[in-house]
């Protein structure tokens, strides 16, 4: 899905230049032309599938910032990654190479204060973390 998303920016870019949003009108109707013969059950199972033809009715700049599709694309994955949603509030996590700690939710990101600078960031919750160590509180 992601070679199909650059392919969609090349063909773009080699029609239209710089003149157009990266993930505009343009974009979203290459990517989906591309995208359709790749639609069947011979390439994706079902639950897959029935995902990604929903999203691909509006795509999104970023598959992962459907989380409906992240969802199920990580239910196929051969090892499980733990997500920000699963770990408890007040644990501490890291993301990106920094160290967290889990605050409260917000919607569909979470609000982590990040250790060293105490700087408070929103993080998708949906957010793959590592080496979580759990609150007891």
């Amino acid at each position: 899905m992601t070679y199909v998303h650059e392919v969609a920016h090349l063909r773009v870019y080699l029609t239209h230049g710089n003149r157009v949003d990266p993930h505009g009108i343009q974009w979203r109707s290459t990517f989906t032309d591309l995208m359709v013969p790749l639609l069947w059950e011979e390439i994706f199972p079902d639950e897959i599938l029935h995902e990604l033809r929903r999203h691909m009715i509006n795509p999104k700049a970023s598959s992962y910032a459907d989380t409906h599709l992240t969802e199920v694309f990580r239910r196929f994955d051969k090892n499980p990654a733990v997500t920000l949603s699963q770990v408890p509030e007040g644990s501490t996590f890291r993301l990106q190479g920094r160290w967290f700690k889990k605050g409260k939710l917000r919607r569909t990101r979470v609000l982590c204060r990040e250790l060293h600078s105490k700087r408070d960031y929103l993080v998708p919750a949906d957010a793959v973390v590592t080496d979580v160590q759990l609150s007891l509180l």
